[in-house]
């Protein structure tokens, strides 16, 4: 594709699509078919940056209608919006679930990562492979059409392995779970995939955050409101800004993202700036290996997460949202959109909100296949029409954010935790849990269990309690992943870990986005590893050295020292070395958590002797 303006232009479908999203242009200079009498005394030159956040909404919409990203859609976006097409070029290529290159109108992504390898996973890809031939290779359909396959990274469906996303040009995604051979074919060859069941979460005394779940209907504002919905908004507003942020402050509510890091502080200072706009946004890009906890909130209760930002706007002036939401998550993108529409014609987002004088209203972003959007930074670059790669910080969000402005970024767990809090009061909920994990934390719970699935637990559960729970045999755990990929292995000596921020703080280790995935004695875990340091590799933005060619490294010396055996002619040792190296660099000179923690899994794991004994390098 030539990467500066060209004749290409688009098809009558691509036009449809872009010109129904940014709207029709008055001009031939942005992309109209017919000349106008002023455009034959007034050109239209330059770029302008007023409009570059609708770039990634552009390239969804044509990727999602047509199947792919032609230079002719591109071109016409690009006079749209003002964009050089060089840079929009760079955009579209970013992301994984968007082609530059013509391909067939059905894509199957088969999950091949960690959480559904050993669970059927495997067995899945060979049984399509041998239908197919290769990833890649094109099939046609029962109509007519043509279809193709990939293996994919995590799309969230742990607890229902094996599964698929499947990407369907000119009408809904759908998801495939639990999934085999028989229907992975059958979505290939033209059938309509029949869709991903609703989710009745495990139900564990003192559920606060998934007690609709599977209970009240998740398209029904008026069975919401009967549920208790629309309570605690009504009280932020009773309370005012200033006393909803002390409440928060008082329920020591932490991020529950990964980093733990207080709400409250958040919000004060993004609620300090002295002057507008300040933005809200919900990070519920969930891309971690093992995660999907805020996948079964949006899925099942997603006028509690419009409730929960409503809220967090009012609360830090904020009069516009953001939910930045994973594509590989349809059902939940449905659910959402019905319910920021529902919510908006009962007055209940939009302006004057409730009548009470105060504006906020949410604008749903879809990510396109990228686990670095996860990152705040670059997921703010992300929306803004960049690509989605980190910023250096310092500057934080809170006050140089989206669009240069103060900026809130919490999960989806982090702010529909605002429900409870303000139903009970800041300081009730502080009294659950512990004094530094206070409130109860969602835990994604998947492998060598009986009853997988997201359980909601009181801060402080035992490990070992938490898998009894799940249905696991403790006896039988050979190692459980913790925290996700970006996390580490633990033992069976480990299982008495109590489950809060500072108990695995001083084991040196981190809750993350709370997986907990569990492995048993049959369970490859040589396999299971190279799969993460594999990920790491595929994820790297590739912006910063360390991370770019370190994840590569990690990778190359991990395969080594699995072949060699580690104790063949000293090779475990000296892999090991380099692993650990690598690992102390990425830690140190990377730009964001990708590169500080795409090495941990892997040295947890040697530590642990999980890939054989080797000496411990000097």
């Amino acid at each position: 594709m030539d990467l500066t303006f060209s004749d290409a232009e688009p098809t009558a479908a691509e036009r449809a699509v872009i010109d129904g999203l940014l709207g029709a242009p008055d001009s031939v200079w942005t992309g109209a078919e017919q000349r106008s009498e002023q455009d034959l005394r007034v050109a239209r030159t330059g770029r302008s940056r007023e409009r570059r956040d609708e770039l990634l909404p552009a390239f969804d919409a044509v990727q999602s209608a047509i199947g792919w990203i032609s230079e002719g859609a591109l071109m016409h976006i690009c006079r749209q919006l003002g964009v050089p097409p060089a840079e929009a070029y760079g955009v579209a290529t970013f992301y994984e679930l968007l082609s530059v290159t013509e391909q067939p109108p059905r894509v199957l992504h088969v999950c091949d990562d960690v959480g559904c390898r050993g669970f059927g996973g495997t067995e899945l890809i060979a049984g399509v492979e041998e239908h197919f031939g290769p990833e890649g290779a094109v099939v046609q359909t029962s109509d007519g059409e043509s279809a193709t396959w990939h293996r994919s990274p995590c799309i969230g469906q742990c607890d229902r392995a094996p599964a698929c996303y499947a990407q369907l040009a000119g009408t809904d995604d759908a998801v495939l779970v639990e999934t085999g051979t028989d229907e992975a074919v059958a979505v290939l060859t033209g059938s309509s995939p029949g869709g991903a069941p609703d989710v009745l979460p495990p139900q564990v005394e003192g559920m606060r955050l998934l007690r609709r779940v599977g209970v009240v209907d998740p398209t029904d504002l008026d069975a919401y409101r009967d549920a208790g919905g629309y309570a605690a908004l009504r009280r932020a507003v009773e309370l005012g800004p200033d006393r909803v942020i002390e409440e928060v402050k008082a329920s020591g509510l932490r991020g529950r993202g990964g980093a733990a890091f207080p709400a409250h502080v958040k919000w004060s200072a993004v609620a300090a700036h002295a002057e507008g706009p300040r933005y809200l946004i919900c990070n519920a890009d969930e891309s971690e290996p093992g995660t999907f906890k805020d996948r079964t909130i949006m899925e099942g209760d997603p006028f509690a997460l419009i409730e929960a930002m409503t809220i967090a706007g009012f609360a830090v002036g904020a009069e516009q949202g953001y939910i930045y939401i994973r594509g590989e998550y349809p059902i939940a993108t449905a659910r959402l959109r019905g319910a920021m529409q529902a919510a908006r014609t009962a007055g209940m987002l939009g302006e004057d909100v409730l009548g009470e004088g105060f504006s906020f209203d949410i604008d749903l972003r879809r990510g396109q296949g990228a686990y670095i959007c996860g990152e705040e930074t670059a997921l703010m670059n992300s929306i803004e029409g960049y690509r989605g790669e980190p910023r250096s910080k310092p500057p934080f969000p809170t006050d140089v954010g989206l669009f240069g402005r103060p900026t809130v970024v919490n999960n989806v767990e982090t702010l529909v935790n605002v429900l409870p809090i303000l139903e009970e009061g800041g300081a009730a909920f502080a009294r659950i849990g512990t004094d530094d994990s206070t409130g109860t934390r969602l835990f994604c719970l998947s492998g060598a269990v009986d009853t997988p699935g997201v359980y909601e637990v009181e801060s402080g559960m035992i490990l070992r309690d938490l898998i009894s729970l799940a249905g696991g045999e403790p006896a039988q755990v050979s190692a459980v992943l913790l925290g996700g990929a970006a996390g580490a292995f633990v033992g069976p000596g480990d299982l008495d870990l109590p489950l809060t921020f500072e108990d695995a703080r001083s084991a040196g280790l981190g809750l993350g986005s709370g997986v907990v995935m569990v492995f048993g004695p049959s369970a490859d875990l040589g396999d299971a590893t190279t799969r993460i340091a594999r990920f790491f590799r595929d994820e790297s933005c590739g912006q910063c050295v360390p991370c770019r060619v370190g994840t590569v490294r990690v990778e190359e010396a991990l395969g080594r020292f699995l072949a060699a055996g580690p104790r063949a002619n000293g090779a475990g040792t000296r892999e090991r070395r380099l692993i650990e190296e690598l690992d102390l660099v990425m830690k140190d000179a990377s730009i964001c958590g990708l590169g500080h923690t795409a090495g941990t899994a892997i040295r947890s794991a040697l530590d642990l002797g999980l890939l054989g004994k080797s000496e411990v390098p000097a």
